[in-house]
């Protein structure tokens, strides 16, 4: 199976902070990978340049996907429009597409919050309307940082249930302070240090 993402010798630095030194890895189709490690380590730093938001002061990452989802980790929803809307956004014909924005809030456990707006989300309702849009965009690729951050364990296990569903086909960057869900999808975590 080929490539999806490969990253090789890749180091980056904000100004004197070197935050990633010779980092290399590699993600194929169907396959999850987990990054660990502490706050300030480079995690968030290194989804950012998978997905092209940031260039490498050096090495080489090769991206393959023809969509990346990417799901921050705070929720970045609009604010003037409600978490139905929201996920509709990233759907291809917004005009008709709204009944399956629905559908993807009602897997995340929100079909009652589809007329609300951020400002009346809690935190965890909020991380989960953006899990549902990153889900509903239908990445190649899927960049989710912290996805399930404020979520019960409860919770936090059924949306780790839907991501493995809708990501299988897919490649999975994940990144986590967790250590239960990094065992969830990635028997070996690549730990940052």
């Amino acid at each position: 199976m080929a490539d999806l993402l490969t990253l090789q010798n890749v180091s980056l630095s904000f100004g004197e902070k070197r935050v990633l030194h010779d980092v290399s890895l590699t993600l194929r189709h169907g396959e999850s990978r987990v990054v660990m490690g502490s706050s300030g380590i480079g995690k968030t730093s290194l989804l950012r340049l998978c997905a092209g938001l940031l260039k490498p002061d050096s090495g080489q990452i090769q991206c393959h996907a023809a969509r990346i989802s990417m799901q921050f980790q705070e929720p970045r929803l609009l604010p003037w429009l409600t978490a139905a809307e929201n996920i509709n956004t990233v759907l291809s014909d917004k005009r008709d597409t709204l009944p399956e924005a629905l559908e993807f809030l009602t897997m995340v456990g929100l079909s009652e919050a589809a007329a609300l707006y951020p400002s009346e989300l809690s935190g965890g309702m909020a991380q989960r309307v953006a899990l549902a849009r990153a889900l509903a965009f239908r990445g190649e690729l899927y960049l989710l940082d912290e996805p399930f951050r404020g979520l019960d364990e409860a919770l936090r296990d059924d949306m780790i249930s839907l991501v493995k569903e809708k990501t299988k086909d897919a490649g999975l960057l994940l990144v986590t302070h967790d250590p239960e869900v990094a065992r969830s999808f990635d028997p070996h975590p690549f730990i940052f240090k």
